[in-house]
């Protein structure tokens, strides 16, 4: 079955690697990942054919009840990515470095180690081109790196709120350099979230790792959400979030529409994307 064929309740049928995304992304077959937190959730996506598992900071906001991810520590990433690769092992497991825990490309190796010791086979980090030494030491040293541009929730206070960038042009070919940075310095993986659709089909055309939209149209190689935004969990969900769970009627039916309607481009459509 190549990469990217989805059957009803089709798992994955081998690991999931970097190579596998990037070959996924010079086929055009788009790729699938969700943000939790926990075993079962993993498992189930597992089973539902989600390519990549992110333990996202968002954490903080979706299970611990604070209003931004700052407050979050290596403590609590290190928990649940541990809890993650306990019910998963074929999906590619993420882990997101906290706030001011990668400051130095020093801090940031200290901290990559840790947290792919309990479990997770990549990073992510938040910024621009300022990072790109750090990604590139945390490269050469053999830890994949999944940079993340746009909307960077750490970056919230400095931002002016949870804000879409890039609608400028002086905002949208810094965004564009940043990514081209990033991507020369050695990152795998791109996150651009809350930029408008146009800008991340140049950036997505203008470099060589894919790219992960979060309300960023339809022209990335994948698409992320939260498993609480999958799942109706939300009180207030983001304008790029769908509730799966209205139409499929049961947990593991939403995660599997999800995954389909990210493959065949049904999802996201005009309403979940800014211009």
């Amino acid at each position: 079955m190549p990469y990217g064929t989805v059957q009803a309740d089709a798992g994955l049928t081998k690991p999931i690697t970097t190579l596998t995304l990037r070959k996924m992304k010079e086929e055009g077959v788009k790729f699938a990942t969700v943000a939790l937190y926990d075993a079962p959730m993993a498992a189930m996506a597992q089973k539902c054919g989600v390519e990549v598992l992110l333990i996202g900071d968002s954490l903080g906001m979706t299970v611990l009840g604070y209003d931004s991810t700052i407050p979050v520590t290596m403590e609590q990433m290190i928990y649940h990515v541990e809890a993650v690769k306990r019910g998963n092992n074929k999906s590619l497991i993420m882990g997101d470095l906290p706030f001011m825990t990668y400051a130095t490309p020093e801090q940031a190796m200290v901290n990559a180690t840790r947290i792919m010791q309990a479990g997770a086979q990549m990073v992510k980090i938040e910024g621009g081109e300022w990072l790109a030494p750090t990604v590139q030491m945390l490269s050469d040293r053999g830890v994949p790196v999944c940079a993340h541009l746009g909307l960077t929730p750490q970056s919230v206070n400095k931002l002016g709120g949870f804000r879409v960038q890039g609608r400028s042009d002086a905002q949208a070919e810094q965004i564009l350099a940043d990514a081209k940075a990033l991507d020369d310095a050695g990152a795998d993986l791109l996150v651009l979230e809350c930029v408008p659709s146009a800008l991340a089909k140049r950036i997505t055309e203008s470099v060589s790792m894919p790219t992960i939209g979060i309300g960023a149209g339809t022209d990335t190689d994948a698409q992320v959400l939260v498993i609480n935004d999958i799942l109706g969990l939300t009180e207030q969900p983001p304008k790029f979030s769908k509730n799966f769970l209205i139409e499929a009627g049961d947990i593991p039916g939403a995660m599997r529409k999800y995954v389909n309607d990210v493959k065949t481009g049904v999802f996201p459509s005009k309403e979940h994307i800014f211009v």
